[in-house]
C-alpha cells in the first residue's frame, strides 16, 4: 500500500505527437527510429545543446531524492540477467541518488560512482514507489521513464506532477505517452517556450473512470 507523503513527479521529453521513443529500439539504437541516430539526440537535445537556456528545467529534473525507471530504460538486456549491465550512463550516472528499476527478474543492487545505486524491484509499481519514498526520506520521487513505465504510474493514479518537454517534430509511431491510461484531469500550472522545446507542467488529478 503506497503512502502519499512526498511529491511524485515525472519529466519526459516527447515529440509533438506524444512519442518518447521511436519504433525498432535496440542496443545500437536505444531510442529506435527517433528521427536521428537512435540515441535520442533530437528528443533530448534541449538538455545539452541549449543547457543554459533550459538550466532551470534540467536542475528540476535532477533534484529528486530517489528515482524509478523501467527495465527498458535501464538497458537492453531482456529476460533473465545473462550478462553484466550497469546502465547507459557510464560509471557516474546523473542521478546521484537511489534508482529503483522495475523488472520481473531479481538482481543484486548495483552501486555506482557519485551516489547512484540501482535497486531492482520485482513486485510492481506500488512496491517500487514505497521503496523510493523511503529512500527519498520524504523528498521528491521522480518517475523517469520510459513512457510505458510513466503510463503505469499515471494509470494507477500515483503521479502528482507531470512535466512534459515537447520537441517540435513528429515520429508517427513508437512508445507513446498516455497509451492505456484512462482519462485524466490535468491542471496546467506552468508553460515556457524555449528555442527547441516547450516546457509544460501539469498537476495530475484523479482519473475519470
Amino acid at each position: 500500500m503506497t503512502s502519499r507523503a512526498g511529491k511524485v513527479t515525472c519529466d519526459l521529453s516527447v515529440s509533438l505527437d506524444g512519442y518518447a521513443a521511436g519504433p525498432h529500439q535496440s542496443e545500437e539504437r536505444p531510442f529506435g527510429d527517433d528521427g536521428g541516430d537512435g540515441w535520442g539526440g533530437r528528443l533530448h537535445g534541449w538538455m545539452f545543446d541549449h543547457r543554459d537556456e533550459n538550466r532551470a528545467e534540467v536542475e528540476r529534473a535532477t533534484e529528486a531524492g530517489a528515482y524509478i525507471m523501467g527495465r527498458n530504460m535501464f538497458g537492453p538486456v531482456r529476460g533473465a540477467w545473462d550478462r553484466e549491465w550497469a546502465g547507459w550512463w557510464g560509471e557516474n550516472p546523473p542521478f546521484h541518488a537511489p534508482v529503483f528499476v522495475l523488472t520481473h527478474h531479481p538482481h543484486e543492487p548495483v552501486p555506482m560512482d557519485g551516489g547512484t545505486t540501482f535497486h531492482f524491484v520485482t513486485d510492481g509499481v506500488g512496491s517500487a514507489l514505497d521503496r523510493a519514498r523511503e529512500a527519498a526520506g520524504g523528498g521528491t520521487v521522480s518517475v523517469q521513464g520510459g513512457a510505458t513505465t510513466v503510463n503505469q504510474y499515471l494509470a494507477a493514479g500515483l503521479v502528482d506532477e507531470l512535466r512534459l518537454h515537447v520537441v517540435p517534430f513528429t515520429l508517427g509511431a513508437g512508445t507513446r505517452l498516455f497509451d492505456g491510461v484512462p482519462p485524466l484531469d490535468l491542471e496546467q500550472v506552468a508553460s515556457r517556450a524555449a528555442t527547441s522545446v516547450t516546457h509544460l507542467t501539469y498537476r495530475v488529478g484523479s482519473s475519470r473512470r
